[in-house]
């Protein structure tokens, strides 16, 4: 565990001005490399539950690999474990900071009840370690100021008092202080005054002023006679910054990482906890995650699955393949909502409560018993794939939001495509309030901003709101969903009240407020996400770019909407979608570019025609004859109900009906080719169908999902089908939406539903 001089660099910083650095990496290789990183240190294992330790640090290897191992998902019942803690538990206090570090945040991890009596000893060890100044040494007869003894130190009694431990505030001052005087003039910290800024102490610098400034934020001066001014200023996080400008300067890929002798792990280690405490999903224009992801994978023996270094410690395999493990498990947490960083680099407009959504992460942890993260996405950097791997984007404005057309289209087709805007008004700012109005009037013209209703889900998606707080909410309907929702009370205020390191409690109806409006952002996360997370490498499933915008010359696959008042395009991405898993299936030629046609002899120009919608309509005599004249020369017509709308599947049959008297939409039988692969698509005789939330007292809202066989009705004309409808939701599950109100099946077997449909239509 000693720390070299010197670290190496390894992500690429990229021009200014050139695309973000991203690496090509996937969430099954990850969990592939994990597995075998953990048989790796299992077969390691000594009988007696310890791994090979380093000289002088005993017990500190066993700490880390435990660590390790629990991060890595290994089950605390899984024997290896087992017998690591059984070791832990019966070993004595070391008289090193580094091991009684580790030791305190394996068990804050390994059901930390249990093991109340060693984690106030190890606690107690660690304050009264603690130099005057506010450092940490190699252990408590070593007065000798250690920066990185000291990050560690603060790592453990941070996981301490998330435990339930409360540890003195002068321990967190003086930390800060220590911390603060060592920052150097570039922004940056060094390990000793020989050498310059080193990226490892200034990851080590951030997250340790990250931790001690989130103890000391004295959010009560906020609450003045029982009312909260949620513009009281807060402490500066300019020192934060600062390093954060440092370490986008100067992280970089320079050639064979391993190169001399580095503590490369070390430093990979210190990388994920800056990017995961501050919630960076870039570093500068590096995605931190996935660039480091690739190299360590690379760095695998992928005979052994282990990790091993050229520097003192690192040198040991265990140690660098817990380190790894480390990463790589820690910072693949999902991702459940992400901040959205707006204006020019020296405004917080984006960000005047800074701990707001890692509480109310943290808060979802606990309540829906998962590990989670948060991120930040700079929308001068992202483009919409990037966008796309957050569930919810988080925005919250003050004064103007400076966006540029482009980064408005950016977020008109991150919302197209499923995303989900959660909108606050910090401060209850009016300047943002009438510039987000006007926003949402000219990015979603048809789709009214308008509140959101006393039945409306998000009032019960996980716990039921007071009546005294419902109405506080706006939204706007895209797509099948609410897929905006706006507060003008300034909920990341009392999200950040929400501090568990508080001296004293709020006045009641303060910790009313507080509570309502954790619980209403905790409901809002719920109705976007249905608690269905992808992981955090996986890829857009759809990649659009703009190529639903560019037209293409004949001789690939086209298929045109047919216009209409019930919703025509109310899922305006879900058919480019189909075509696009379409083309992956069978290699047929697609063109995504969105048409839609009305009363217009240019459908003859086609051989399907796709109609969905969510609402009742009627379609005009004219229409009504074309469409009748294009399955007479052999058209084929693809409907599908929104999120199984009968007044849509009403109107719809009604519609076919007066086209074709007599003719009614029948249930295909199971043994119907078009279930089948005949035609190159899938043999599909079960599918998952997702039914809407139901309320019941106090529990959450949850849609369920069951397997069921596909219902697809049909009409024959002529002694062929020429009209295929599905009554349950396909475009919804298209457009990668997971509603808690939308009744129909799952995106997999949407799509798959969807190209033997379009297959079996071509052959008609």
């Amino acid at each position: 565990m000693h720390r070299s001089v010197l670290f190496l660099l390894i992500f690429t910083l990229p021009l200014i001005g050139a695309p973000v650095c991203r690496a090509d990496v996937s969430a099954e290789q990850v969990r592939s490399a994990i597995s075998k990183g953990v048989e790796y240190l299992k077969k390691t294992q000594q009988n007696d539950g310890r791994w090979p330790e380093v000289p002088s640090f005993d017990n500190g290897v066993t700490a880390l690999c435990t660590l390790a191992l629990i991060n890595a998902g290994v089950s605390l019942n899984d024997d290896h474990v087992k017998l690591a803690l059984t070791h832990l538990r019966n070993s004595e206090l070391s008289n090193r900071t580094y091991v009684n570090s580790l030791m305190l945040m394996v068990f804050c991890q390994a059901n930390p009840e249990q093991h109340r009596v060693r984690i106030k000893e190890l606690t107690v060890w660690l304050v009264n370690a603690q130099n005057p100044n506010g450092a940490w040494g190699y252990g408590n007869q070593h007065l000798a100021n250690d920066p990185s003894n000291s990050q560690f130190a603060l790592l453990a009694l941070h996981e301490a008092e998330r435990f339930g431990l409360k540890i003195d505030e002068v321990v967190w001052k003086r930390a800060r202080d220590y911390w603060l005087a060592r920052q150097r003039p570039d922004g940056g910290w060094n390990y000793n005054a020989l050498e310059g800024s080193t990226i490892s102490m200034t990851c080590a610098g951030v997250s340790s002023l990250v931790i001690s400034n989130g103890k000391l934020g004295n959010l009560e001066d906020r609450i003045t006679n029982g009312v909260v001014d949620c513009c009281t200023a807060t402490a500066p996080q300019e020192a934060v910054r600062r390093g954060l400008a440092f370490l986008a300067k100067n992280l970089s890929i320079r050639g064979n990482p391993l190169t001399g002798d580095k503590a490369f792990y070390y430093y990979m280690y210190g990388t994920e906890r800056v990017g995961r405490l501050l919630g960076q999903r870039f570093i500068g224009k590096s995605d931190w995650y996935r660039n480091g992801a690739e190299v360590l994978l690379n760095l695998q023996d992928g005979f052994s699955g282990r990790w091993v270094g050229t520097s003192h410690g690192e040198n040991h395999p265990p140690v660098a393949t817990s380190l790894s493990l480390l990463f790589l498990s820690k910072g693949r947490r999902p991702v459940v909502v992400s901040r959205m960083q707006y204006g020019n680099a020296n405004s917080d407009n984006w960000n005047k409560h800074p701990q707001a959504l890692q509480n109310i992460t943290q808060h979802i942890e606990k309540r829906w018993e998962m590990d989670l993260t948060w991120q930040t996405i700079d929308i001068k950097l992202a483009n919409v794939n990037d966008l796309l791997e957050t569930p919810v984007l988080f925005i919250s404005g003050y004064q103007s939001l400076q966006l540029t057309d482009a980064e408005k289209d950016r977020l008109v087709q991150y919302v197209n495509s499923g995303g989900f805007l959660f909108v606050e008004a910090c401060c209850r700012d009016e300047e943002f309030d009438l510039e987000f109005r006007r926003l949402m009037q000219e990015m979603f013209p048809n789709a009214p901003l308008k509140p959101l209703p006393p039945e409306h889900a998000v009032w019960y998606a996980d716990k039921r709101i007071d009546p005294r707080f419902v109405g506080e909410l706006e939204g706007v309907d895209v797509c099948c969903r609410t897929n905006i929702i706006y507060s003008r009370v300034d909920l990341g205020c009392y999200w950040e009240l929400d501090n568990p390191y508080r001296d004293e409690n709020y006045p009641q109806n303060v910790e009313d407020e507080v509570q309502q409006r954790i619980n209403i952002g905790t409901n809002v996360l719920a109705y976007a996400t249905n608690r269905q997370l992808q992981q955090k490498l996986d890829r857009p499933r759809y990649d659009l770019a703009d190529a639903s915008k560019i037209d293409v010359p004949r001789g690939v696959l086209r298929i045109p909407k047919v216009n209409h008042a019930g919703g025509s395009d109310d899922a305006p991405n879900a058919l480019s979608n189909l075509l696009l898993t379409l083309q992956k299936q069978s290699e047929i030629r697609v063109s995504t570019f969105r048409r839609l046609l009305g009363e217009s002899e240019e459908l003859f120009d086609y051989p399907i025609l796709f109609i969905h919608g969510r609402r009742g309509f009627t379609f005009s005599p004219a229409q009504r004859q074309l469409i009748k004249t294009f399955i007479q020369r052999g058209g084929f017509v693809f409907g599908d109900s929104i999120c199984a709308s009968d007044e849509f599947a009403t109107a719809f049959k009604r519609e076919m009906s007066e086209i074709f008297p007599g003719n009614e939409l029948t249930r295909m039988p199971i043994s119907h080719p078009i279930f089948s692969d005949e035609f190159g698509g899938f043999t599909i005789r079960q599918v998952t169908l997702r039914e809407p939330a139901e309320r019941e007292n106090d529990e959450p809202a949850r849609s369920t999902e069951s397997r069921v066989v596909p219902n697809l009705e049909a009409i024959t004309i002529g002694g062929r089908t020429a009209v295929v409808f599905s009554p349950f939701d396909l475009s919804c599950a298209l457009e990668n939406q997971i509603s808690l109100e939308c009744k129909g099946y799952i995106t997999r077997d949407a799509g798959r539903l969807g190209v033997n449909i379009v297959l079996f239509g071509l052959q008609q």
